[in-house]
């Protein structure tokens, strides 16, 4: 406490006392905006503003704009999406023999040859015509990990 005050109360009159002294000080000059010293300086040229002169070229500038180019050509359409081969075996035989599931697997082994066949078979990792021959493929994948893996538990 300064002289029998608290801090924040002598702050408050020190406030008070500057208030005072900038509203006696600002009176006659009610138009100015406090802590704006200065006038504001304009781009001018013989009395009209530059940035009149010139609306919206701005943006023309900017764009690169060749008028002997013409009109652009349409960009080529994408090439046709060609199906990988292993998409097409989509009979039980064959995912079991890419599987290669055999008694001497593991629930650790097993996992992973499910974990790998997904990377390479998953329906959102192909093109969309391709996309049933996948899902086909990785149904028949899972229902044969499945089964081994309810032989291994057993």
């Amino acid at each position: 406490m300064l002289f029998g005050q608290s801090v924040f109360q002598s702050v408050l009159e020190r406030l008070k006392a500057e208030d005072e002294t900038t509203e006696d000080a600002e009176a006659p000059a009610a138009h100015r905006v406090s802590g704006l010293g200065t006038g504001l300086a304009f781009d001018v040229m013989e009395g009209v503003s530059v940035a009149s002169q010139r609306i919206g070229q701005a943006y023309f500038d900017n764009l690169d704009l060749d008028a002997a180019a013409g009109v652009a050509e349409e960009p080529a359409p994408p090439p046709e999406p060609v199906m990988p081969d292993h998409l097409v075996r989509t009979t039980p035989q064959e995912v079991a023999e890419e599987l290669a599931i055999s008694a001497a697997d593991t629930l650790l082994t097993l996992r992973e040859k499910r974990r790998a066949f997904a990377r390479a078979n998953h329906p959102d990792g192909v093109a969309l015509p391709f996309r049933d021959n996948a899902t086909k493929r990785m149904m028949l994948a899972n229902l044969l990990i499945d089964e081994a893996l309810r032989r291994l538990s057993r």
